[in-house]
């Protein structure tokens, strides 16, 4: 008989002592072995996790293994019989992960800063609050952090449902040597923050070019006579909004509350369904999961049918293309580096056989690397 069942049982016939009561405390001295118990396998678990991460120090591998901790927590989440959610469990589970990988020492998280950016939050979900977070002031910081060891890992956005693709991150590409290690799908939900307390006091709204861009619809709107300046980061604007009267940022909630803003308006951006995509960048391949993605970027001959040739080896070999994206070189005026994301890891046959075909193809060719193909974020839905 439930718990429930028993106190309605007790109720009904008129009971001064319920044996609800004695079940309550019954149940919570339950609970309380159970925590104990969770605490004592926690332990056990991060003391495995020290054993593999002095192996990988010894290997000069960093310790962050994405296939690895994304496998696990799709297969616990795909073992869950409830009553927990799925999401609430990848949510323990990730924050386990967390505290384990850090009890050597905290992965160290390079992102576009500063605090309370979207890149933070993202990283903060998939990274948990074990992990040092190292703000950087652009893109190219980010990259650098990594590439010179201050960084173990960074975190960079590569393309938003609405806007398309970050440059930035693009371009940096070509002359990197770090590799993609996994992805990031993130909700995007813009909120206008300011210390007015009116749409009617706000005559100047600052933010990142890509969220002003996000709202300009909304914007338009709402606020039609106001100028829109972009800044650095949502972060900044937001603090830029608490030093000026008449000014208001785009940002998220978060960022609202860490600068003590009043929110003005909620969910301001044109698309309901907004997500930006981000990359983990890293020095070390990952391995296969059978649920990855590969990406790479090409120079094809500046000829007639040369793009059209350099994609048949993918369509030939039934290896389906997610992604192509075009940036300038910047050496030669009106020429063209090709981004693609493909379904596959670079290992697998098919996509091996795609790859080394197109080689013969193309003037440059570049891997940047096979990785887990990454959930949308519903969270904040």
């Amino acid at each position: 008989m439930r718990l429930s069942e028993t106190l309605r049982i007790d109720e009904a016939q008129g009971n001064t002592n319920p044996t609800g009561i004695a079940s309550i405390q019954g149940i919570r001295e339950q609970i309380d072995n159970i925590d104990k118990e969770l605490l004592r396998l926690v332990n056990q678990r991060a003391f495995h996790a020290l054993s593999i991460a002095e192996l990988r120090n010894s290997a000069n591998i960093t310790n962050f293994s994405p296939e690895r901790e994304l496998t696990i927590i799709k297969s616990l989440c795909d073992a869950n019989a409830g009553p927990l959610s799925k999401s609430s469990v990848a949510n323990v589970f990730s924050e386990i992960i967390s505290a384990c990988r850090s009890a050597k020492r905290p992965l160290r998280v390079a992102f576009l800063g500063p605090e309370g950016t979207f890149s933070h939050l993202a990283a903060l979900r998939r990274f948990g609050n074990s992990a040092l977070y190292l703000p950087e002031v652009s893109i190219d910081d980010v990259f650098d952090a990594v590439e010179k060891g201050a960084a173990d890992v960074g975190i960079t956005p590569v393309e938003n449902s609405s806007e398309g693709a970050v440059s930035a991150t693009m371009d940096q590409f070509i002359d990197s040597n770090l590799l993609i290690c996994g992805e990031i799908f993130s909700r995007i939900r813009h909120v206008l923050m300011s210390t007015e307390s009116s749409l009617d006091n706000i005559s100047v709204v600052y933010s990142h070019p890509q969220a002003l861009n996000q709202c300009r619809n909304w914007l338009r709107v709402n606020l039609p006579a106001a100028s829109l300046m972009p800044e650095s980061s949502t972060a900044e604007s937001a603090r830029i909004a608490l030093a000026r009267p008449g000014a208001a940022a785009i940002g998220n909630e978060v960022t609202a509350t860490q600068h003590n803003l009043k929110i003005l308006a909620s969910d301001i951006q044109d698309s309901l369904s907004n997500t930006t995509r981000f990359l983990l960048l890293g020095k070390n391949r990952s391995a296969p999961t059978g649920l990855d993605r590969t990406s790479l970027v090409f120079a094809a001959a500046h000829i007639p049918g040369s793009l059209h040739k350099a994609l048949e080896h993918f369509a030939k070999r039934s290896v389906n293309l997610t992604r192509i994206e075009s940036r300038p070189m910047k050496n030669k005026n009106w020429e063209y580096f090709f981004f693609v994301d493909i379904e596959g890891h670079q290992e697998s046959p098919m996509v091996k056989e795609a790859i080394e075909s197109l080689r013969s193809d193309v003037e440059f060719l570049k891997l940047l690397g096979s990785y887990p193909i990454g959930d949308i974020d519903s969270s904040n839905l």
